[in-house]
């Protein structure tokens, strides 16, 4: 999972800056594909793992750049020739000097194109990647991380709604956050395919998966499990995938329901979602379920979308 670690300054693009503007000199226009990025959040959430995808893709970068100093890295990073595209990191360690963060940012938004990018996580999550970590949180080790937690998301309430992207990376580990920011960043993307998919198989008998996003139900479909040669198969064995398609039933609901999450897929993005769970269950995570999380997840990569597949119940 992403943890809590933090990145230096990119070594890079080291000098690239360049000298200060003289005193009273007139401001810098922006050249094509200028752009700070500033990536912001909570403590845990991923922001030295995103601070390095940026990197990847030819961002200047800095970690923990003191807010007051924003609009000087700014007009420097326009003066220079080399480096248009920016990202840094400002959160918490900041302390009560991260309040100024509004202002200056409508003031930098002046000077060159800037999106905010605000990382966050549940606390369950937040609270067993310190653990794994062993790290401390950034507001002290006197008090407990749930506590610094609390603190903390109240301290950045007002940045997060200043934020262009917010990403919940519960559900990410450090490659999916990577490959999700590369993907939405690269050629200036950030369009209704930005999003990760996951089709989840489960049996009902088993309860259904708490982090389920949309659930369907289909066990109105007819139950392979009755056939004797189908019952310790999977949904994933052909024969069994065969059997289930015969019905017009099943064909009709695939269709359906892939042109319904076609539909919905660029909404969720719109609102800043990142990842959505589709679960499919049936009694018990076996046959049908596996086999229609299958297809559709197949069809929404017809269509274009990052899926992966996951079978929660099924034998192995």
């Amino acid at each position: 999972m992403v943890s809590p670690g933090r990145v230096k300054k990119s070594s890079g693009a080291k000098g690239k800056l360049g000298r200060a503007p003289a005193s009273g000199r007139q401001r810098i226009k922006p050249r094509d594909g200028s752009e700070l990025v500033i990536i912001t959040g909570m403590s845990g959430s991923g922001k030295a793992s995103a601070l390095k995808a940026f990197e990847d893709l030819g961002y200047y970068c800095v970690d923990n750049l003191p807010v007051e100093l924003i609009p000087r890295f700014a007009e420097l990073a326009l003066q220079s020739g080399e480096i248009p595209r920016t990202a840094l990191v400002v959160d918490v360690r900041e302390g009560t000097k991260l309040e100024k963060l509004p202002a200056i940012l409508r003031s930098v938004r002046k000077i060159i194109p800037t999106r905010v990018i605000y990382l966050e996580a549940s606390d369950p999550v937040l609270l067993r990647r310190f653990s794994e970590t062993r790290r401390p949180h950034p507001l002290g080790a006197s008090i407990p991380v749930r506590a610094s937690l609390r603190t903390e998301r109240k301290h950045l309430r007002s940045i997060r709604a200043l934020a262009d992207l917010v990403i919940d990376t519960s559900k990410f580990n450090v490659h999916e956050l990577r490959a999700h920011l590369i993907d939405r960043f690269t050629h200036d993307a950030g369009g209704d395919h930005s999003i990760l998919v996951s089709c989840v198989s489960f049996g009902f008998k088993h309860g259904v998966p708490d982090d389920a996003d949309l659930v369907f139900d289909v066990r109105f479909l007819p139950n392979p499990h009755f056939v004797p040669d189908f019952r310790p198969l999977t949904g994933r064995d052909p024969r069994v995938a065969k059997y289930i398609r015969s019905f017009p039933q099943t064909k009709e609901f695939i269709r359906r329901i892939s042109d319904l999450l076609v539909y919905l897929l660029p909404h969720y993005v719109r609102e800043g979602k990142s990842y959505l769970t589709i679960s499919f269950g049936c009694t018990g995570g076996q046959h049908r379920s596996v086999m229609i999380a299958e297809d559709v997840g197949h069809q929404l990569r017809k269509a274009g979308y990052k899926v992966k597949v996951l079978h929660r119940d099924s034998p192995k």
